[in-house]
């Protein structure tokens, strides 16, 4: 094997990394709709000729696609070997949720890179395309019952052969959308990605040398195991158990358990969730792929050290029991895996607080609160607004959670309201931080947001909402408050309704001065709010972040003439003692 010094390993790791990150933006510069151009809900890398794992990943690129893919390559592995094996000039397509994917919107494009003849790795492209058919536009569907409610399921199949696009196939899935030009747009960006992934591996290749590559991508991926194997042996040893619940499933309204215990002994973790709920009836299923990619996130932000490459997991073990509500199969319903999968990650950080105490972090907002809206333009134009949106990220030792962040699960950004008003017939009432919604801690949560959309004038529409968080609000942590829960609600001024299912919604009329609102959690607290410094709590009511009601109930800081009364506040806290 080429040797390498440790600089030259870091220049090629950059190098690596930089491929993918082009490819990222290529998608975003060229893709149609919203979704990816605006909120980069995309991922890239390069992934290991054999076993499909994950070697470099873009730095931009979603993180639960990056863990995802990896299964996503290795059922292309599988599928081109049952046809002959890999071929040069040919690239793969499919957004099979159980083998490899995680919900049908997620498009994976996938395509040997060859050099002198001899398969050297996969490129993979994911983009999330705005709509692929299903009951309800966008494709979260609430009260789906299976995926075929969901959209069209595509099993990994041949798009290019010999660097022709397979026409039928491109029909095919342009018969199945409401808006085929925005997905035709999206496919195109994914493939001049793919193009651009292999021009630059090319070139990296030439100038060093195949050889000397190949020793760099196995020496990322030693390195990532050991580094993640060494910052196990460093906790303590032993068993830590968490749970939290889901909602319900949009079709019966009953909390879903998710079940973790975590066990740590000699540098290697199990993650098994025996006891998580049973695979359920509406969409909030995901696949025992989903669940390690989830995992895979969840520890990158426990220990940000470690390189991002599939070496990460060599020191995990993961226990998810066949048919549950982490390990479903076809055709359980799974569009709304987003919101699934943010629970297994709180579970993880849940156990993670009890190993280590000082490194908690309490929990984020835990739901994108997927909204769909859709109507018709004249001449029967149909239009479908898709968009997920913020809230609070949980406190942790150092500091207070954001405000207005986005979810563990991504490094996508929320789409700007001007861009969604210029996009489609609708406008923004209010988008604001929405006051106490944090959950109070030495170090508090960060606050949740308000958001109220309606339409323009002469304007009919239908809305449709998956959301969680409604009923088990985001944890505070080392003794921190919870954050406020997630509300939906819709109608005219003060004359509201909320759904019978709290966070998920279907077909709601929308005409007129109606709107939808959305207030959505912040995160939870971290430490004694009774220990937060009075100023700091005065400093919050005055940007409206907490109000000063809150300020008494919650830290024991009393605020008279916009200051804090020292007096009053010190028999407040008193009291408590």
């Amino acid at each position: 094997m080429t040797m390498l010094d440790p600089v030259t390993l870091a220049v090629l790791k950059g190098r690596l990394e930089q491929i993918a990150d082009e490819m990222d933006a290529t998608l975003a510069r060229s893709a149609f709709n919203p979704i990816i151009a605006e909120a980069r809900d995309l991922s890239h890398g390069l992934y290991d000729a054999e076993t499909g794992e994950t070697l470099v990943q873009g730095t931009a690129g979603l993180p639960i696609f990056v863990g995802a893919t990896a299964f996503a390559v290795k059922a292309v592995i599988d599928a081109s070997a049952r046809e002959g094996g890999a071929r040069p000039g040919e690239t793969w397509i499919f957004n099979d949720p159980y083998d490899g994917g995680t919900h049908l919107n997620d498009f994976r494009l996938v395509r040997p890179f060859f050099r002198a003849g001899r398969l050297f790795c996969w490129l993979a492209s994911v983009g999330h395309w705005l709509d692929i058919g299903g009951n309800v536009p966008g494709g979260y569907n609430p009260r789906a019952t299976d995926s075929h409610q969901e959209g069209v399921r595509i099993p990994p199949v041949r798009l290019m052969r010999d660097g022709v696009v397979d026409s039928g196939i491109v029909a095919i899935l342009g018969a199945n959308s409401r808006v085929a030009q925005s997905n035709w747009g999206d496919l195109n960006g994914q493939i001049n990605a793919l193009d651009l992934g292999e021009k630059r591996l090319a070139a990296l290749l030439d100038e060093y040398g195949d050889a000397m590559i190949a020793a760099a991508l196995a020496a990322l991926t030693e390195r990532a195991a050991a580094l993640m194997r060494s910052e196990i042996a460093a906790l303590p040893d032993g068993v830590y158990e968490a749970e939290d619940f889901l909602d319900n499933d949009g079709i019966v309204d009953a909390p879903l358990p998710v079940r973790l215990r975590m066990t740590i002994a000699g540098g290697v973790m199990t993650l098994d969730f025996t006891g998580s709920a049973e695979g359920c009836a509406g969409p909030l299923n995901i696949s025992r792929a989903t669940t390690i990619a989830c995992c895979y996130v969840a520890l990158k932000h426990l220990f940000p050290e470690v390189p991002s490459n599939g070496g990460c997991l060599h020191p995990i073990a993961f226990v998810v029991p066949d048919g549950s509500i982490l390990g479903a199969g076809p055709p359980k319903p799974v569009g709304g895996y987003t919101e699934t999968i943010l629970r297994v990650i709180d579970t993880v950080f849940r156990c993670f607080a009890q190993a280590a105490p000082d490194r908690a972090t309490a929990a984020p907002f835990g739901t994108i609160n997927a909204l769909s809206i859709s109507g018709w333009r004249g001449r029967g134009h149909r239009w479908v607004m898709f968009c997920f949106f913020g809230g609070g990220l949980g406190g942790n030792p150092e500091s207070d959670g954001l405000n207005h962040g986005n979810n563990p699960i991504s490094t996508a950004t929320i789409p700007p309201l001007e861009i969604i008003e210029a996009a489609y017939p609708v406008a923004f009432r209010q988008w604001a931080l929405r006051p106490d919604s944090a959950g109070p801690g030495l170090h508090r949560g960060g606050c949740g947001a308000i958001y109220e959309v309606g339409l323009r004038d002469g304007v009919t529409a239908e809305a449709f909402l998956l959301g969680e968080r409604g009923r088990f609000p985001p944890f505070g942590a080392s003794g921190g408050g919870d954050a406020a829960p997630n509300r939906f609600t819709y109608g005219t001024g003060d004359d509201r309704e909320a759904p019978t299912m709290t966070s998920k919604a279907f077909g709601i009329a929308l005409a007129g001065s109606q709107t939808v609102r959305l207030e959505t959690p912040g995160g939870g607290g971290w430490g004694d709010p009774f220990s937060r410094d009075p100023a700091a709590v005065a400093r919050d009511v005055a940007c409206g972040y907490v109000s000063a009601e809150a300020a008494r109930r919650d830290y024991g800081v009393v605020i008279t003439a916009d200051r804090v009364d020292d007096a009053a506040t010190t028999q407040a806290r008193g009291e408590r003692a």
